[in-house]
């Protein structure tokens, strides 16, 4: 995996974290969906990585 993707997913995942920790006083089903789009994200790269060591 190159240097930028990892960046990229890096910094995708720690916003989505923010967002998740920010929404969590306001609306708990906002908080859901930014905790599943997290997951994902940090799944994303982990399935990225894998590939690109093929």
């Amino acid at each position: 995996m190159s240097k930028t993707a990892s960046l990229l997913f890096a910094v995708t995942s720690v916003i989505w974290m923010s967002a998740t920790a920010i929404s969590i006083s306001y609306n708990v089903w906002l908080a859901i969906l930014f905790g599943v789009l997290t997951v994902a994200t940090i799944g994303a790269g982990f399935v990225w990585k894998a590939r690109s060591r093929r």
